[in-house]
C-alpha cells in the first residue's frame, strides 16, 4: 500500500514564498505518513505571464532563486523520507523558451527525473514555453507513476500511453481543474484503470479542488473548495477489494482485447464467421 497526497497550495510571483508553502505542506503530509505528494504546475516558479513577469520573455526571471528553493525542497524530502512532484519552469541552454515542467524529488533528497509538458496550449506555444518530447516513469515503493500537465487532460493518448507502460497512477498537475477537466480525468482513470492524483492551486480550488481519483473513475479523496492550503490523501492498494473489478478483471481483459487475438480466435472457431466472410 502507498499513501499519496494531492496538494492545493497558494501560487504567487514570489518564488521564496512559494517554496515556503511547498515545504510546509510536505512537512504536514510526511507527518501523516504520506510517501508521495504532488503539486500543481508552476507551484514554485509562479504560473503564466501575469505572475512571472510583465514582459513576454524570460530574461528577467530569477533562475537562481528557483534553483535555491528547489534544492531546499529536495533537502527536506531527504530529511522526511518523502517523494514530491513540484511544478516549475525549466531553463534551456539553447536560448529557447523554458519547459513547463514537473520536478520529481526522491526520499533521498535528489532529483530523479523531470517531466516536460508535451501538449501545449496555443498561447504557451507562442514563445512562452517549449514542448517536451517524451513520457516519464518513476517508482515509489513498487508503485509506478507517470505525469501529465493541464491541457494534456484533453489528450486521451497521454493516459493510454501510460497505461501501456504499466503505471499504477498518473500525477496530474494543473493551474485549475475546470469541470470539463474533471470529467476527462475521471474518464481516463476509469477507462485505463489507474489512479490519478490531481493537484491545483488555492486560487482555483472553487472550480475544482485537488483530489485523488480511483481506478474505478470515482473520487477517492478531495480537498475542501476553500481558499486555503490543503492536501487530499488516499491509500493506493492494488489488492483493495473495492477496486477488484477495475484492477484485477477489467484492466487485464482490456489489454487482451486491445491485442485482438481473442477475437480472431473466436472467428476461426465460429463456423458462422466463415459465412459472413464470404460477402
Amino acid at each position: 500500500m502507498l499513501k499519496v497526497a494531492a496538494a492545493q497550495t497558494f501560487v504567487s510571483a514570489d518564488i521564496a514564498a512559494n517554496g515556503r508553502g511547498i515545504r510546509k505542506l510536505i512537512s504536514s503530509a510526511a507527518a501523516q505518513g504520506v510517501r508521495l505528494i504532488s503539486f500543481c504546475e508552476g507551484t514554485l516558479s509562479g504560473y503564466g505571464k501575469f505572475q512571472i513577469m510583465a514582459q513576454d520573455d524570460w530574461q528577467t526571471y530569477d533562475w537562481a532563486a528557483q534553483d535555491a528553493e528547489l534544492r531546499a525542497i529536495a533537502e527536506l524530502c531527504g530529511k522526511l523520507r518523502i517523494f514530491a512532484v513540484v511544478g516549475g519552469a525549466h531553463r534551456l541552454s539553447n536560448g529557447h523558451p523554458p519547459h513547463n515542467s514537473l520536478y520529481v524529488l526522491s526520499e533521498r533528497g535528489a532529483l530523479i527525473t523531470r517531466y516536460d509538458k508535451r501538449f501545449l496550449s496555443n498561447s504557451e506555444l507562442g514563445g512562452w514555453y517549449t514542448p517536451g518530447t517524451q513520457p516519464i516513469i518513476f517508482e515509489v515503493d513498487s508503485y509506478r507513476f507517470g505525469c501529465a500537465i493541464c491541457i494534456e487532460s484533453q489528450f486521451e493518448e497521454v493516459f493510454r500511453e501510460y497505461e501501456r507502460l504499466g503505471v499504477d497512477g498518473v500525477l496530474f498537475s494543473s493551474y485549475g481543474i475546470a469541470p470539463y477537466f474533471q470529467i476527462a480525468l475521471r474518464a481516463h482513470a476509469g477507462l485505463n484503470c489507474i489512479w490519478i492524483i490531481a493537484a491545483t492551486p488555492v486560487q482555483k480550488a472553487h472550480k475544482g479542488p485537488a483530489g485523488v481519483i480511483g481506478p474505478d473513475g470515482d473520487w477517492a479523496a478531495r480537498c475542501a473548495a476553500l481558499p486555503e492550503p490543503d492536501f487530499a490523501m488516499a491509500m493506493l492498494d492494488r489488492n483493495d477489494a473495492a477496486y477488484d473489478i477495475p484492477l484485477q478483471k477489467a484492466r487485464p481483459w482490456r489489454a487482451k482485447a486491445r491485442q485482438g487475438d481473442i477475437y480472431r480466435e473466436k472467428m476461426v472457431d465460429d463456423p458462422r464467421s466463415r459465412d459472413r466472410n464470404e460477402y
